[in-house]
């Protein structure tokens, strides 16, 4: 996030422009905070969503776009406010470069076209447009419903084209603010857990980095990409990994196309799964390293607003679970590379040591109260809202997006669109939430939605157990007629292990990010009954 969730709670933003997410269920608090700043009566929402959900029900504006426009959409929005001279010209004209190349793409989506493709009423282009840049702190918020597309880059990228645009980074209350799907996304990003950058979002090539960090742990290491997470599966069965190591992922049910995961997770030679509990893939693996639960352990997250917080023990892990720092260096004391770590402090002092975001961090400045990065020295505050004077590589860019339809269009054998989300109830997989009973009260069951139009055409009634099939797999789930989803789309949640609807999804990717197309794909339906 650019910003901070303290925007929210103090009243800070004149307009929520929401896109992609439905923060009541995939971030309850920051639903909650947003529902509290409505209820005061002075900001405004816009919702682009599907689905009629409750942020959408109580929006001044819902947009109800079809699944997988969203490029198309946010072109058309900055056709109009070019058009109608709303954009801030000092903000671009001194803080930005590339612009008009933007432009001339912008120009390419007129109202008329961006209607037809999503579905919206050139009325509701035009105030959506007018309302996000009028004068004020007008904030983008957005989640997976943005990514998980084979075109995710191109809509995050739009999101920064329209915000930088109207002037709306860089300020208190405004932004974009990516919410991120778990508590340390942030951070483990932060650390290095993406195939193509360094810890600190370091570059590849940038060649005195290297140095620095052979330097300090005295090894040689690969100056090359890693493999994207996605990929994986296909290097495996193509037997360019032969082995794989597991920690804090279940991909046997979380993945897209599982089916595919579980071919490679068969093919593979040696796996091992470092986790709480015996989950899908771990019931694959060669060896189980059981770890313990972040109440049994120390340490730090990052969380979605870039704020360092500490973790603290409050019980000792069970049985033989260890904390991961503890599996971590023992298993490479015995593969013989000592890290000499006493402790996660001493892990948590060599990050600020060699991350410039965390140079000023220390868990004595976090024991009260977390920071958000960049903190560049012992002095430093932190940094609530990013990008005030300059943005990280100076002026920011402005890069054009070509919408592109979803990779998996309806056609005659596969007519309706399927889609999924999160239950506030539930987290992730429901690893975790799936143990304690009393969820179950509140969430027992995975339920399709389907629109009352598509049920009485194809038969079905409320709890009629349905067959669902795309072109990689079938789930079987029982109906919930409702009006919440579009005619056309049937939308339920990912959150049950003993619905795995990720049979279904689509696993094509993303060019630059290899995020697959979770959100989207083409299924038909068999009633069962």
């Amino acid at each position: 996030m650019t910003n901070s969730i303290a925007d929210v709670v103090n009243n800070k933003t004149d307009l929520f422009f929401m896109i992609g997410s439905n923060p009541d269920t995939s971030h309850p608090t920051i639903g909650l905070r947003i529902h509290q700043a409505l209820d005061k009566g002075d900001a405004k929402l816009v919702v682009v969503d599907p689905r009629r959900t409750k942020l959408a029900e109580r929006a001044d504006l819902w947009l109800r776009i079809q699944p997988g426009t969203d490029v198309a959409l946010l072109n058309g929005l900055m056709h109009i406010i070019l058009k109608e001279d709303l954009w801030d010209k000092d903000f671009v004209a001194q803080r930005t470069e590339d612009f008009e190349e933007m432009q001339e793409m912008a120009e390419k989506y007129p109202p008329e076209l961006v209607s037809e493709i999503t579905g919206l009423p050139i009325s509701q282009l035009e105030q959506a447009a007018r309302m996000y840049a009028a004068p004020g702190r007008n904030a983008i918020y957005h989640g997976m419903g943005i990514t998980h597309y084979h075109t995710g880059t191109d809509r995050v990228k739009s999101i920064a084209n329209m915000a930088m645009l109207c002037g709306k980074v860089g300020v208190e209350g405004g932004g974009c603010n990516p919410l991120r799907g778990q508590n340390n996304v942030q951070g483990a990003c932060d650390m290095g857990a993406l195939f193509n950058t360094m810890p600190g979002y370091g570059k590849l090539d940038n060649d005195q980095l290297f140095d620095r960090y052979e330097e300090r742990w005295q090894v040689k290491l690969p100056r090359h990409p890693g493999k994207p997470a996605t990929e994986i599966w296909d290097n495996i069965l193509q037997d360019e990994i032969r082995a794989l190591y597991v920690f804090g992922e279940d991909p046997a049910i979380a993945d897209a196309n599982i089916g595919h995961v579980h071919k490679a997770l068969d093919h593979l030679e040696f796996l091992v799964v470092q986790d709480l509990f015996l989950n899908d893939t771990a019931k694959a693996a060669d060896v189980v390293l059981p770890a313990a639960c972040f109440a049994e352990k120390d340490g730090t997250f990052t969380s979605t607003e870039r704020r360092v917080q500490r973790v603290r023990k409050a019980v000792e892990p069970p049985g033989m679970a260890k904390e991961d720092w503890q599996i971590i260096s023992e298993l490479s004391e015995r593969m013989g590379y000592s890290m000499g770590i006493a402790g996660p402090e001493d892990v948590f002092n060599e990050v600020c040591e060699l991350l410039p975001q965390y140079k000023g961090l220390s868990y004595a400045r976090i024991e009260d109260v977390g920071l958000q990065w960049p903190v560049p020295d012992t002095e430093h505050p932190g940094t609530p809202v990013l990008h005030t004077e300059s943005f990280t590589r100076g002026k920011g860019l402005f890069c054009a997006g070509i919408y592109m339809a979803p990779k998996e269009p309806v056609d005659d054998e596969y007519p309706m669109l399927f889609t999924t989300g999160r239950h506030y109830a539930r987290y992730n997989f429901s690893n975790m939430t799936g143990k304690t009973e009393e969820i179950d009260d509140i969430a027992p069951e995975a339920l399709a939605e389907v629109n009352p139009v598509d049920a009485e055409r194809m038969g079905i009634k409320a709890g009629d157990m349905l067959r669902l099939a795309s072109r990689r797999g079938t789930v079987d789930i029982k109906a919930k007629i409702t009006e919440r989803s579009q005619p056309g789309t049937i939308f339920t949640t990912y959150n049950y292990e003993e619905t795995p609807v990720n049979f279904l999804t689509l696993d094509a990717l993303d060019r630059l990010s290899r995020t697959p197309e979770y959100k989207l794909c083409a299924i038909k339906v068999e009633v069962l009954g």
